[in-house]
């Protein structure tokens, strides 16, 4: 059997899917779209039980409606399981309605049961049952009571009860549409061509449009606005026979809020939260929590290394295990629990509800760049991995700002570039290391606001200024689904190392290792590797100050995967102990050893802003729909970073040494001025409506 979740977003839908899988989920992509599909057996059964996008309509306003539309007619689920949140069941029941019209048997799930009392509200679920013609249980997801009464109510038999919630007028035309229909669903699709949906258009005859154009005689508005007026009436009669609420004191979201959301304290607060989460994982705590893997890492190649000796094995075979792939593994694999922490406290952020509330807070904010709260969340997933935060662009329909967004998500610090990061921070600001990273992710707030402004000026001037969101509760967030939530994404992480990683580590070991005349054991100034870095390291001169060959191969390396630039690095230095402290890979005789703090910095920045891993470009293509405008993407990213980091070497050096570098001073200049005409021009000719120039739209 076949059973469907459907639910509003943010109504408990995914605590009570990962419940009755037993979180044993698979997932994937929606056919032909890039928005995740998660299926399970429910523990117990042979059910199937598909968990569809949260939605608030079955209305084709976005791409998450038409899925669970789609899937509702074209995979036909026996059951379909309506998550209401219990707390705002007037917003919730709109979708209940629609669903009430399906020839598809309904259960209705009232979440949140255990806290209504809290809130001062009562709901009879025998009165809502009878008002809305379908079976309801309360149950509570988190806390995971009345949930076997639902799973039980599968497998009993009942007929679907279409209960008339319009008025006569409409009741009586939805009545003379079904009587033409010979499909399943008859009186949804009734409805739908009464509200002109085009999925139904070929079914649409002069008859239809006869029964249409007599029932609009009767009103001043189109059908579908009746329509919706209608349902929210009947929504308030049945709340108003089956809830009772009482004047409550002020709740505790309501307290926090003014706090949160307070007009001065707001972004100061966001600012003090996200740099917490840095500190934590990449500071002190982080700090703190990799020597045990360092040591581990270092017993476990200097054991491996002894056995191989001991049984005999060639000395190159030797050195590829533990100089290649334990060294270029496990360089990355030290930094496992400082992703781990970092996890943790954006999830907890996530489940607690804070993170609703910053993407309404940056809305006002994000408009005027072109973009809005919704570009949002592809960010935030976008801090995890690039990959799902460029597909998370999906849910913003306006294609001017999704294809923007999309392109900025790369410029989040993900997961893959914490290595990175957590190294060189650790190693040239020791003792700032929390303040220097976190300083890292701001300056990438303020290079995604800068490049937005500039984008939505000069290429995307059709962008949506809309964002309606829900902001949910303050909840304590349930520890089985943040523990799952941190365990997935830190094998993700894992299985990269274990194969990308492993992969890329393999192939600089060879190159490192080896002349073109495939001599082993070469001095590493005379390797392969060595030979293709000096051949362009210059153009990372303004960059580090230094032709590093060393530095120069570990960046475009970091096109496969970040994570490999550390990698790469490790395997190239000779990689003994404590990598991630960089005590080894930055040691005098290492072609990383000219590095400063200002190059440094610059590096970490080049690698946050350049072109992401193959991955991500995947994932861009994929949005953008053209393997050209991608390549455009990729290549203004890289140009853009170098830029960046060009600028911020200069400057450093400055500091540093008080010497500015006068040819590469010139070049930023340079760059700027071209940069400053282009916005100028884009806003004045934005200003004046020209139709002249060539920066906008209109002349082509």
């Amino acid at each position: 059997m076949k059973v469907a979740l459907v639910g509003n977003q943010n109504s408990g839908k995914t605590t009570l899917f990962n419940y009755l899988t037993g979180m044993n989920a698979k997932i994937g992509n929606w056919p032909g779209v890039t928005i995740e599909k998660k299926s399970g057996t429910i523990r117990g059964t042979k059910h199937e039980i598909v968990d569809l996008p949260g939605i608030y309509s079955l209305s084709p306003y976005s791409i998450e409606e038409e899925i669970s539309r789609s899937f509702i007619f074209d995979e036909k689920p026996d059951v379909i399981i309506n998550i209401v949140d219990s707390t705002a069941i007037e917003r919730s029941l709109y979708l209940t309605t629609q669903l009430m019209e399906l020839d598809t048997k309904v259960i209705v799930a009232l979440n949140m049961s255990d806290i209504l009392e809290n809130r001062g509200i009562s709901i009879d679920e025998k009165k809502l049952e009878k008002q809305l013609g379908v079976k309801v249980f309360k149950i509570s997801a988190l806390k995971e009571t009345g949930i076997s009464e639902l799973v039980t109510e599968i497998d009993k038999k009942s007929n679907s009860e279409h209960i008339k919630i319009f008025d006569e007028n409409l009741e009586n035309g939805i009545a003379k549409i079904k009587n033409d229909l010979n499909d399943k669903h008859s009186r949804f699709i009734a409805v739908k061509l009464l509200e002109k949906d085009n999925r139904f258009s070929k079914l649409n005859n002069s008859k239809t449009e006869e029964i249409i154009n007599e029932i609009s005689k009767f009103y001043d508005t189109d059908l579908e606005e009746v329509i919706a007026t209608e349902r929210y009436a009947f929504i308030e009669k049945v709340k108003k026979e089956a809830v009772k609420e009482k004047n409550m004191p002020e709740s505790i979201t309501d307290k926090l809020d003014k706090v949160f959301l307070n007009k001065w304290l707001a972004l100061p607060i966001f600012v003090v939260v996200m740099f917490l989460v840095y500190y934590l994982s990449v500071g002190v705590v982080g700090s703190a929590t990799v020597d045990w893997v360092a040591d581990s890492m270092d017993a476990f190649g200097e054991w491996v290394g002894g056995a191989l000796e001991n049984i005999g094995t060639s000395e190159w075979l030797t050195s590829l295990v533990v100089d290649g792939i334990i060294a270029g593994v496990g360089a990355v694999l030290g930094f496992v629990p400082q992703l781990i922490i970092l996890f943790l406290c954006i999830s907890l952020l996530e489940t607690t509800g804070y993170m609703s509330r910053i993407a309404m807070l940056l809305d006002k904010l994000f408009r005027k760049l072109g973009l809005s709260g919704k570009s949002l969340i592809p960010f935030i997933v976008g801090s995890g991995c690039s990959v799902p935060g460029i597909m998370g662009t999906r849910i913003i329909e306006n294609s001017d700002e999704r294809e923007m967004t999309s392109m900025l998500v790369p410029f989040i610090p993900c997961s893959a570039k914490l290595p990175i990061i957590a190294l060189f921070a650790g190693y040239f600001f020791e003792e700032h290391s929390g303040l220097v990273s976190a300083s890292l992710y701001f300056f990438a707030i303020l290079v995604i606001i800068f490049a937005a402004f500039v984008l939505s000026r000069v290429k995307f001037k059709n962008t949506s200024n809309s964002y309606i969101s829900e902001l949910p509760l303050y909840k304590m967030p349930s520890v089985k689904y943040v523990a799952k939530d941190v365990w997935e994404k830190v094998i993700a992480f894992i299985k990269r190392a274990g194969s990308i990683i492993l992969i890329c580590s393999i192939v600089i070991w060879f190159l490192l290792s080896f002349s073109f005349s495939m001599e082993y054991g070469v001095d590493i100034e005379e390797s392969m590797l060595a030979s293709i870095g000096k051949t362009v390291s210059w153009v990372f001169y303004p960059v580090l100050g230094q032709n590093n060959w060393g530095a120069t191969v570990s960046a475009i390396q970091g096109l496969v995967a970040k994570e490999q630039v550390v990698s790469s690095m490790a395997v190239i230095a000779g990689l003994a102990e404590d990598v991630e402290e960089g005590s080894e890979i930055f040691a005098q005789g290492t072609p990383f050893a000219g590095f400063t703090a200002a190059a440094a910095y610059a590096f970490m920045v080049f690698n946050l802003f350049s072109a992401p891993c193959f991955g991500a470009i995947g994932a861009l293509r994929r949005e953008l729909g053209s393997t050209k405008k991608m390549l455009k993407v990729v290549c203004l990213q890289t140009f853009f970073a170098w830029v960046l980091a060009t600028i911020v070497y200069q400057i450093g050096s400055l500091f540093e040494n008080g010497v500015l570098n006068i040819a590469n001073t010139l070049i930023i200049l340079v760059i700027i001025a071209v940069v400053a005409f282009i916005i100028i021009r884009g806003i004045k000719n934005k200003k004046k409506g020209c139709t002249t120039c060539p920066y906008c739209n209109n002349c082509k």
